[in-house]
């Protein structure tokens, strides 16, 4: 663990060592002060020498300002160390998630994954700071303090260690309590995380319900428990705390009485004692400052320990080694005995096979749990399959690299998910990068143009959070405008306007009908009256894909298609999925 989380210096090692100078001047310095007073007691003071107290209140002063200068330097650089490396630590997070597959997004709420990027790194930065230099200035200081408080008087100095080794012990047995409590507050910070965060994206549907006050109810029991625990957390770090400052306060008394014992028999001078108390107040000060030290390790640790947690976490989908990277493919899809379960349980898909030809528009249609969406989530290699294979151009898809195999591929969706920004950001997502030409006319494919155009900053117009100062059918169109500028072989359209009314439907179906002109196009159907002019229609079930065939031969063999469009027509039933 320190190794790992020693490798964040390296690219740091200027600033690392300014710190560490600075920090081992300031360390240097802090020993010659309480030197400096006791023979100012005994020397000076009783020999009345003006000048000489002079020269060494200037010396003192000028050294004063030199530490002064040291102190900023580790208090701000030392920060900035920490900064950096937090910075550094996000950025590898961030982009290690990216590469995570969908079955860990699938299985991990977004606020415990936002509280590992933000929270969690918090903390570290701190103990990437405030650690090492502390635990190296701790280390300086109480060797030389100890040293020296053996010269000036090495029995009185015995005496105060007694007690050292005691406190050694209680702040050990307290340590591990500690990282128990921090490590219970830092999962319930993310619960609370992960509750705000659907809380507010399902804002709309807790106030259509008029559940406010159900959503008040969950996120008390979680408010609740972060409470409980950060109390539990504070009430260790109290004992730790107070425990620590009751054995430095002991020390200081010890050293008072025995060093008055000692000045009453004259085994000890007057600036010898005030000498030695101020160097013992130098030697408590390094273990406040691993006291400290301990809290900040507790806390960053607990947060590092989560860190390298999920950067462990290996993507279930990998490229192989051998993967090539493929062109712009025809777009001629086979799936080979396909077979695919989530978390290896019940088969979703079991023994499929089929095939698509390079520009053919396939619907698929069935009730909800046949696995439509499941078999088209195979082509992009979003899961992994568990037994068989899918080709692309007569390649195996685990043949070829995920990214490449992604940018022939274009997904609508019903769920239309759109960035925090303007629509031009939103298209241009289709193609990183693009000139507003392009944008503009892939939005005009789209039948999008005309209502962009209506809006009163047009394409620069800000859209909210997710979209949601569009409508539905806007938002659709924007994602299919976002899909048009990629410019796929391969499109999937999973329910793409069943949530949509009728005059809406028309105008996107229009766009649709243009965007899959002469291209591989799977459609997934709500609405059975949108796959007419499907070169062809399959019907899947959890028993496969029990029918097959264009719309007009589907109804003339009067079996599960054509009862399910009969039914849907003449309003027996509601659409199905």
């Amino acid at each position: 663990m320190i190794r790992r989380f020693s490798k964040y210096y390296r690219a740091h090692m200027p600033l690392f060592f300014l710190d560490f100078g600075c920090a081992f001047l300031i360390a240097g310095l802090d020993l010659v002060f309480p030197m400096a007073v006791g023979k100012l007691i005994d020397d000076v003071l009783p020999n009345k020498n003006l000048r000489v107290m002079l020269i060494m209140g200037a010396v003192l002063l000028i050294l004063y300002i030199l530490r002064y200068v040291l102190n900023y330097v580790v208090d701000y650089w030392g920060h900035v160390l920490g900064v950096r490396m937090e910075y550094d630590m996000r950025k590898d997070l961030f982009n290690h998630i990216h590469k995570l597959s969908f079955t860990y997004f699938d299985n991990t709420k977004t606020g415990h994954i936002m509280s590992r990027l933000v929270n969690d790194l918090n903390e570290i930065s701190e103990l990437a700071h405030h650690g090492p230099e502390d635990l190296f200035i701790a280390t300086v200081t109480l060797m030389g303090a100890f040293i020296i408080l053996l010269t000036v008087h090495w029995p009185l100095a015995l005496i105060t260690f007694t007690i050292v080794p005691i406190m050694l012990w209680f702040a050990i047995s307290k340590n591990k309590h500690m990282q128990n409590a921090f490590k219970e507050m830092r999962l319930k910070v993310a619960d609370i995380n992960a509750q705000v965060e659907d809380s507010i994206s399902g804002v709309r549907v807790v106030k259509s319900f008029t559940n406010e006050w159900y959503e008040e109810k969950k996120f008390e029991v979680g408010n609740t428990n972060f409470r409980v625990s950060r109390e539990n957390a504070f009430k260790v770090m109290a004992q730790f705390f107070s425990g620590i400052n009751f054995f430095s306060n002991l020390i200081s008394l010890v050293v008072v009485i025995f060093g008055g014992i000692f000045l009453y028999y004259d085994q000890l001078t007057t600036g010898e004692l005030v000498g030695f108390l101020l160097y013992v107040n130098m030697f408590l000060q390094p273990i406040r400052r691993i006291t400290t030290l301990v809290e900040n390790l507790q806390k960053g640790m607990a947060g590092f320990n989560r860190f390298t947690e999920t950067l462990d976490l290996q993507p279930d989908i990998q490229d192989d080694k051998d993967a090539m990277t493929v062109g712009r493919i025809q777009g001629d899809l086979r799936f080979e005995n396909v077979t695919f379960s989530y978390n290896n349980k019940k088969d979703v898909l079991h023994d499929i096979s089929l095939q698509i030809r390079a520009g053919e528009t396939v619907a698929l249609v069935g009730p909800s749990g046949g696995g439509k969406t499941t078999l088209c989530s195979l082509i992009p290699r979003f899961y992994e399959i568990d037994q068989g294979s899918i080709r692309v151009d007569g390649i195996d898809i685990r043949k070829i690299t995920q990214k490449s195999l992604r940018e022939n591929i274009g997904i609508v969706q019903q769920d239309v998910f759109l960035f925090s920004g303007t629509i031009k950001e939103n298209i241009a997502y289709g193609k990183i990068g693009t000139s507003d030409e392009e944008i503009i006319a892939a939005a005009k494919l789209a039948n999008a143009h005309e209502f962009i155009m209506g809006l009163e900053n047009g394409y620069d117009t800000y859209i909210g959070e997710r979209g949601v100062k569009l409508s539905g059918g806007q938002k659709q169109r924007v994602s299919i405008a976002r899909i048009f500028l990629k410019n796929p072989p391969i499109l999937i359209l999973d329910e793409a306007t069943s949530a949509l009314d009728n005059e809406t439907e028309q105008v996107i179906q229009e766009s649709l009908y243009q965007l899959s002109e002469n291209r591989t196009t799977l459609i997934i159907a709500h609405r059975l009256a949108t796959i007419r002019k499907a070169d062809r229609i399959m019907v899947l079930t959890d028993e496969g894909i029990v029918e097959e065939g264009s719309h007009e031969t589907l109804l003339n063999n009067n079996g599960i298609y054509a009862r399910l469009y009969k039914a849907q027509f003449d309003g027996f039933i509601p659409d199905v999925a």
